[in-house]
């Protein structure tokens, strides 16, 4: 049984920083593509971030490009979300996923998520 527990939400002002952390209990870790998404309210879920099995190919929201990093140590089965230079539009409950069986840009592909972690920026 796969498990994913997204941790690190929280307040921050604009211009402030977060990390978030997923850990992957189960699976196949080592051989997962890894991504990022969020929802804010009555909005679809966003693509933010992915991470590919071997750790050298990132891709990004293009909300995101150039603030978050994608990052992930496989030793802890754990995948980073680094936020800086956050906004209030980022606002939304952040979710880890993981092992696409389609494009890793697109929800639906997804199998295993996590819960859900909060993240607010106020202005």
């Amino acid at each position: 049984q796969v498990q994913v527990s997204e941790s690190g939400g929280g307040s921050e002002k604009a211009g402030g920083s977060l990390r978030l952390s997923c850990t992957v209990r189960g699976g196949s870790f080592g051989t997962w593509t890894l991504a990022w998404f969020r929802q804010s309210s009555g909005s679809e879920r966003e693509f933010v971030a992915a991470i590919r099995w071997s750790g050298d190919t990132t891709y990004y929201g293009d909300s995101v490009k150039g603030r978050f990093t994608i990052s992930r140590d496989d030793a802890k089965n754990t995948v980073y979300l680094q936020m800086n230079s956050l906004r209030p539009n980022d606002t939304a409950v952040y979710y880890c996923a993981a092992d696409p069986t389609g494009s890793f840009y697109t929800a639906r592909s997804y199998d295993y998520w996590g819960q859900g972690t909060q993240v607010t920026v106020s202005s």
